[in-house]
């Protein structure tokens, strides 16, 4: 694995900011979805609401199911823009960790905390369709 990246240290700089900043945007939604899924948990263990027989909205069941897989998928967000914040500060960051390639500046400006370089990203996709 490499130590030291193409890109520059204002360019490091650059990128490690816009991950602070989206990580604290996940951080306050996440926030948000804890507490609305708490209620939603909360009223489910009630029992209060009948909501099995209401034909107009969604059940507190699937309510849960949704919030809980929107709060799984905004944790993974959180965890991915960890782990590039650790790669920014070991030195890796920019480069493929599949390929050890550079990652090219315009894929990490739309996915800043992308570990693969576009290649990759698309290899792995395919396989998963497949």
């Amino acid at each position: 694995m490499p130590t030291r990246t193409k890109l520059t240290p204002a360019d490091l700089r650059h990128f490690e900011k816009l991950l602070r900043h989206q990580r604290r945007d996940l951080d306050i939604t996440l926030g948000r979805i804890g507490t609305t899924l708490d209620g939603v948990i909360k009223a489910r263990n009630t029992g209060t609401a009948d909501d099995e027989h209401d034909p107009e909205g969604p059940t507190l069941t699937m309510e849960w199911s949704r919030i809980s897989g929107v709060h799984s998928d905004l944790a993974a967000q959180s965890a991915a823009i960890d782990q590039a914040l650790a790669r920014i500060a070991d030195g890796s960051y920019g480069f493929c960790t599949r390929r050890g390639e550079p990652i090219g500046r315009e894929r990490l400006e739309a996915r800043p905390s992308a570990e693969l370089c576009i290649d990759c990203a698309r290899e792995l996709e395919a396989h998963r369709r497949a």
